[in-house]
């Protein structure tokens, strides 16, 4: 939980917070109106927020203890406090302007409890709705913001969640094996007769890149489906989608052949601004 002066500006602080925590998200928003933008920064302020929770605590109970405030804050227990903490301000104020549901966002906070802790990711299924929860119900909310809820928007943001977040667990994989947590399906390393230690270790195995092909395949398939149901939405809803521009860099970029996969690789903001740029001007995203 993040604690700002009273005198802050919430909005401006909320966007300083993702453009330094989430900068692809960031940008996106800058290619959406004022409202709405603010609405989006507030969005994924929060998620910023309860994101960076595992990486500002040694031991699980206080990441609890964190998580539970913003679960409080959300049912409307903490209200009084919240009004001192830029990001809940921004983010009840979103909530308000833009009617948006409160329990995905309380079912993503209690999603992210699993990050606490050193267990594995169980097996595919686990992590589809892991991701569902979070990624996937970010697209839902960040889609509300633009524009009414359809069907056609709930079938996209499945096939967008999954496909952005597979991509950011293979990406996070450096850090992740050297805290020893681990998002890769514990099932489908098995089934590759990769082991875990191995990866904690940061050892590139033949049997670890079959395991990330496969991985990296399910990503393609998820990212070509949701690119193909964009056509499908209104195109005031699609901006909100901006992000996926990013994650399909981001999947050719991992799929190289001769990348280590234990080497951590910075994407540049400028190769960022440009990806996001190109895509906001696309067919794709407008039309």
């Amino acid at each position: 939980m993040t604690n700002a002066a009273p005198s802050a500006d919430s909005a401006a602080f909320c966007a300083d917070l993702v453009r330094s925590h989430d900068f692809p998200r960031y940008v996106a928003t800058l290619f959406v109106p004022a409202a709405e933008r603010r609405a989006l920064l507030a969005l994924y302020a929060f998620n910023v927020e309860i994101v960076r929770v595992r990486d500002q605590v040694s031991q699980p109970l206080p990441g609890e203890i964190r998580l539970q405030w913003w679960t409080d804050m959300l049912s409307g227990h903490a209200h009084g406090s919240a009004e001192g903490n830029p990001v809940a301000a921004e983010l009840l104020r979103a909530i308000r302007d833009f009617d948006l549901p409160v329990e995905p966002l309380s079912q993503l906070v209690d999603e992210h409890q699993f990050d606490l802790y050193n267990d594995p990711m169980p097996t595919m299924t686990a992590l589809e709705g892991y991701l569902a929860a979070t990624c996937s119900a970010l697209f839902t909310l960040a889609a509300r913001i633009m524009a009414p809820p359809s069907e056609a928007v709930e079938h996209l943001v499945r096939h967008a969640g999954l496909a952005q977040g597979i991509v950011q667990i293979i990406a996070n994989l450096p850090r992740d094996a050297a805290h020893r947590q681990l998002f890769l399906p514990q099932q489908l390393l098995a089934s590759h007769g990769c082991r875990m230690e191995d990866v904690f270790a940061g050892k590139e195995t033949p049997n670890l890149r079959t395991a990330l092909d496969q991985l990296m395949n399910e990503a393609q398939q998820h990212l070509a489906t949701a690119v193909s149901l964009l056509a499908g939405v209104p195109s005031s809803a699609r901006p909100a989608f901006l992000p996926l521009s990013q994650a399909r860099a981001d999947l050719k970029r991992l799929s190289r052949p001769e990348r280590n996969p234990f080497a951590p690789q910075a994407v540049s903001r400028l190769r960022t601004l440009w990806t996001l740029w190109r895509a906001s001007r696309s067919r794709e995203f407008t039309k």
